[in-house]
């Protein structure tokens, strides 16, 4: 089974990402929230943050965002699109 990583954004002014908050609410109506292994902030007041870091790391530059590993050691594979991710990983996993 591979790692599923949930990455959603709280913006400059402490207000929580509209679009990560929507796809979360989507992800937890579907029960496909079961499926993710870990959910990281990234605070855009703090470019400390876990979930900044991983980005940055990533150069991923929109959220939320998903990252699936399917070993610990394996090339992460991004996905910044929710409709993507839910077909090619949520929909093959038993």
């Amino acid at each position: 089974m591979p790692h599923i990583t949930l990455v959603k954004k709280i913006l400059e002014n402490g207000e929580p990402c509209k679009k990560c908050a929507e796809v979360q609410a989507r992800l937890e109506q579907s029960g496909q929230m079961d499926a993710i292994d870990e959910v990281l902030i990234a605070d855009e007041r703090d470019p400390e943050s876990e979930g900044m870091k991983l980005a940055q790391s990533l150069q991923v530059d929109r959220a939320p965002f998903f990252v699936v590993r399917e070993t610990p050691d394996a090339e992460p594979v991004v996905y910044t699109v929710y409709f993507k991710f839910a077909k090619e990983v949520l929909r093959n996993r038993s």
